[in-house]
């Protein structure tokens, strides 16, 4: 079974896609789908759960994204074995550019036409995925365990449970997050939960 993960900050996508694709008479083969709306899920998803392809939107991210280096995550994590198919909505240069120094090829818009999609997400089904030429090895901007300690700080953990979950001290806590925040270049802690203007990212 074809397996497909989708990447995208608005519900109303990821439903509209996820009908679509389990529509018996669009797809050639049966496919197994998930979906997210977190780049730090994306990514523990794409490693654990292994899809064939993943459809995102990074635009969507936009006003989320504290540094372009985040989305390393993802293609770090689909490697040379998962296609990465982009299905954009609207248009964010800083995104594109960064995209496009990566390899991505496959980058299309939103508007396109219901019968366009469907074909287009079945001869990438069809296709082998991609596999570059030159390896390039993309370091993810944090670990994999400072996007859990992410994860729960935006879920509004406290350090004590933060450092029980994760095994480690209160003191390491505070290690993490203070090293998160540079990554993320944040002035402080609290611009990490605040919706970023564009311009930052430009």
């Amino acid at each position: 079974m074809y397996k497909i993960l989708l990447v995208d900050r608005c519900y109303f996508s990821r439903q509209g896609l996820t009908h679509l694709l389990n529509q018996k008479n669009n797809l050639a083969t049966a496919v197994s789908i998930s979906e997210t709306d977190s780049l730090l899920l994306a990514r523990e998803k794409i490693i654990k759960w292994q899809p064939n392809m993943v459809i995102a939107d990074f635009n969507s991210f936009s006003t989320a994204l504290h540094n372009i280096q985040q989305l390393s995550t993802i293609y770090s994590a689909c490697g040379d074995t998962t296609r990465l198919l982009l299905l954009q909505s609207g248009q964010h240069a800083t995104i594109a550019e960064y995209c496009a120094t990566q390899g991505s090829t496959d980058i299309w818009d939103k508007s396109l036409s219901l019968p366009a999609l469907t074909s287009l997400i079945q001869q990438t089904i069809a296709t082998r995925p991609p596999f570059r030429e030159v390896k390039r090895h993309i370091t993810p901007l944090l670990t994999l365990r400072e996007e859990r300690i992410l994860k729960l700080w935006k879920e509004e953990a406290n350090n004590e449970y933060i450092a029980r979950v994760m095994d480690i001290s209160v003191k390491t806590v505070y290690t993490y997050k203070r090293n998160i925040r540079l990554k993320l270049g944040a002035d402080n802690r609290l611009s990490l939960f605040l919706n970023i203007p564009e311009t930052v990212l430009e």
